[in-house]
């Protein structure tokens, strides 16, 4: 029953839209009540006054109106700890299915108050906690699981602080128009389909062993007669040679290539695909169903051939 008033008070108080831009904590948009520790504090008080009244305590009626001025105190400091925050989302790079997606927001505290002990978490636990000092602005990293490919959305976040005695508990509601993209899980290694000719056109740089066409960067599992030792001996770090040949083919990675295969895994194993080609550097298209990217390379043609197959299938595909 809690959790269902809870979800009413949520739709009441939040009846705005996705946001977009920088939202402004003002009064109209932070919530406070107060927490066990602070129904806790009342009780105690009220006990403390009617003893005062029934043994005629001066000094208890000062003690007992003192924390209460306390009490009040930390309602103004908890509520003046998140107001005229400035709040909007940054950028959020895309990720593969079963990563952790990391919504970025950026928080900028005009006033000369330092902010402490601020929660940034969803509805299903998973929360950040940060400081801002006076008159700075900092990114917030929020990461929430990414489960199935397609668009993620950060859904309705709170923020909240019980700062300074844990006495209130303040909150707001945000909720920006701002989605991660996940793109499918990559297959294990599988080897790559063989080029085909595309009507003897389009001339592609593949790996071939004919030309040196330059250096890069080492990585794990390369051949070592690949490393360019005189660069090591220069003291310009582990670099592996490359070379190309140049061949009138294409390699395409075909949807109809994967028969009798679930649809989820014929996206895992193009996913792979994608990623080996070009990391060696070949010059590859992608055919799905009803959609057909030609051969191309270049980190822009990849997260393009990885987009598609994040929402393959879904309503945002086209």
């Amino acid at each position: 029953m809690f959790n269902s008033f809870r979800q009413k008070f949520r739709n009441w108080a939040f009846r705005r839209t996705v946001e977009s831009g920088t939202v402004v904590l003002n009064q109209r948009r932070i919530y406070i009540i107060p927490t066990r520790q602070g129904l806790g504090f009342a009780l105690v008080l009220v006990l403390m006054l009617l003893g005062d009244i029934n043994y005629n305590l001066s000094l208890g009626y000062v003690l007992t109106f003192l924390l209460a001025t306390a009490g009040g105190m930390s309602m103004l400091h908890a509520f003046r700890n998140m107001a005229q925050l400035e709040i909007k989302a940054g950028h959020v790079a895309p990720v593969f299915t079963d990563e952790q997606a990391r919504f970025v927001f950026h928080f900028n505290n005009p006033g000369t108050l330092d902010r402490h002990q601020l929660h940034l978490h969803d509805d299903t636990g998973h929360r950040t906690v940060f400081d801002l000092p006076a008159q700075r602005s900092t990114a917030i990293e929020l990461p929430l699981p990414a489960t199935r490919r397609g668009w993620l959305d950060s859904g309705r976040l709170t923020l909240h602080t019980e700062f300074p005695l844990g006495l209130f508990h303040a909150w707001t509601y945000i909720h920006f128009d701002v989605q991660c993209l996940v793109y499918p899980k990559p297959a294990a290694a599988q080897p790559l389909p063989a080029v085909s000719s595309q009507n003897g056109n389009g001339k592609a740089m593949t790996k071939g062993d004919e030309d040196f066409s330059g250096l890069r960067n080492y990585v794990a599992g390369d051949a070592l007669p690949r490393i360019a030792w005189k660069a090591l001996a220069r003291e310009q770090g582990l670099q592996v040679k490359q070379f190309s040949a140049p061949q009138g083919q294409d390699l395409w990675l075909d949807w109809s290539q994967l028969p009798n295969i679930a649809t989820e895994r014929k996206l895992e194993l193009l996913t792979r695909w994608v990623l080996d080609a070009e990391a060696q550097g070949l010059h590859y298209g992608l055919r799905l169903a009803q959609l057909e990217l030609p051969p191309a390379q270049g980190s822009t043609h990849r997260a393009e051939c990885l987009r598609v197959l994040a929402l393959f299938g879904t309503e945002q595909s086209s």
